[in-house]
């Protein structure tokens, strides 16, 4: 009886540090606060977007998704920087042809 009681107490003892171990080393499970009202994760340059960027692009995910209003951004900046590659691609063309 005394050998089984022992060994308990061991085991006790040796999962108490494993579990001490674990908590100083994974942490204690906290959560990080939500983010304030209207801020998001998704960053992108203010200029100079490269494709690099737009494979690096994190959505915040919302109960059936991601956030709308994260993706319109992103969506709206994406065409902006289409936009005025082609219309400098169409500059650079056109004054390929006159000289």
């Amino acid at each position: 009886m005394t050998n089984a009681l022992l060994y308990l107490i061991v085991m006790v003892a040796v999962a108490a540090v494993v579990f001490l171990l674990a908590a100083l080393v994974f942490g204690r499970g906290e959560e990080l606060e939500p983010l304030p009202p209207g801020a998001s994760p998704t960053r992108l340059p203010a200029d100079g977007l490269t494709e690099e960027h737009v494979r690096e692009l994190k959505f915040q995910q919302s109960f059936r998704g991601y956030k709308m209003s994260e993706v319109d951004w992103v969506l709206q900046r994406l065409a902006t920087e289409v936009g005025e590659l082609r219309a400098r691609v169409e500059e650079l063309e056109s004054s390929e042809h006159r000289a």
